[in-house]
């Protein structure tokens, strides 16, 4: 792909660079000199991770891809092989853990996620969230050797799944096209324009936005790049104020500022969403766990424990 460049000066002399964060894929940088002055092409190269389809389903994620690059949302697809993808490499950082923290940055992010909720994507506008759950409790219950199945008490998850779906299906709540595991990793910055992009669309469905922001706080108690990655530290979680300030800005965004009754029912929402993201986690690192998915490690088998408890 490299000879296609008019100004590349030698398409062997390749980088490649391991991107480190990723969850279920595996992720490089590729570089390589050109005509410029002190000017290098890059590309990123996304393997992806053995196993992945029991999560969600290939083709309708590169379907998102196309359509949010076509609308100015991501990064533009290069090019398709059998086992990944080439993408166009975003020229800015991805975000820290501490980053989540910045109220500024915070504060981005919170309207680039309304935008997102107000996608108007192709297909059906159903929640994914129910199903979902209970494909992959199918799928956790068929992998896992009895012993794990009565630890992890996958029997009883079903009727967790049930209880919680009839107390949070409220008729008011909104449906948006949501993101669903909007960590730090999956967030690019711009430092020279102020701006965030969201990235990485796999596990995208429509959802109620609620259950898209109560997971986006919950990853504010994640630090992936530690030597405990599945160690969640929920002293980190945001407290009242800060709840309330990004859900300010999220509803602020349309240019209609808020009602504090609809500020509230938001947090609210968004707070009983939390027991649905904790155990959507857990079941997805019971499953990645007994795949070995290569990318996830062993100790997420304890995260599997302490987000289903």
């Amino acid at each position: 792909m490299a000879s296609e460049w008019d100004d590349v000066v030698d398409s062997k002399a390749l980088q490649v660079i391991p991107l480190k964060g990723a969850m279920t894929n595996e992720v490089f940088q590729i570089k390589w000199p050109t005509r410029g002055d002190n000017v290098s092409q890059k590309v990123l190269v996304r393997i992806y991770g053995e196993g992945v389809d029991v999560f969600f389903d290939r083709e309708d994620e590169i379907r998102t891809f196309e359509f949010m690059s076509k609308h100015g949302q991501g990064p533009r697809l290069l090019r398709r092989f059998r086992n990944g993808r080439i993408e166009e490499f975003i020229r800015a950082r991805t975000l820290s853990a501490s980053d989540l923290r910045d109220p500024a940055i915070s504060a981005l992010i919170a309207t680039r996620l309304r935008e997102f909720h107000e996608l108007d994507m192709p297909g059906p506008k159903k929640v994914w969230l129910w199903d979902r759950l209970r494909k992959w409790l199918k799928a956790a219950k068929r992998l896992s050797p009895l012993e794990e199945a009565k630890a992890f008490c996958l029997e009883s998850l079903e009727e967790e799944i049930s209880i919680l779906e009839k107390k949070l299906s409220a008729r008011h709540q909104r449906i948006g096209f949501c993101h669903n595991d909007l960590q730090y990793g999956n967030i690019m910055f711009d430092e020279g324009t102020k701006s965030v992009t969201i990235i990485d669309y796999e596990y995208a469905s429509y959802n109620p936005v609620a259950f898209d922001i109560a997971n986006h706080l919950c990853e504010m108690a994640a630090d992936y790049h530690t030597e405990t990655p599945h160690v969640m530290d929920y002293s980190k979680y945001p407290g009242l104020e800060e709840r309330l300030r990004f859900l300010r800005v999220y509803l602020n965004s349309s240019g209609k500022k808020p009602r504090d009754s609809e500020v509230q029912q938001l947090l609210q929402d968004v707070e009983k969403y939390t027991l649905a993201s904790h155990l959507t986690w857990g079941v997805w690192g019971i499953i990645s766990v007994i795949l070995a998915i290569s990318t996830i490690p062993k100790s997420f088998d304890d995260n599997a424990c302490t987000w289903c408890q």
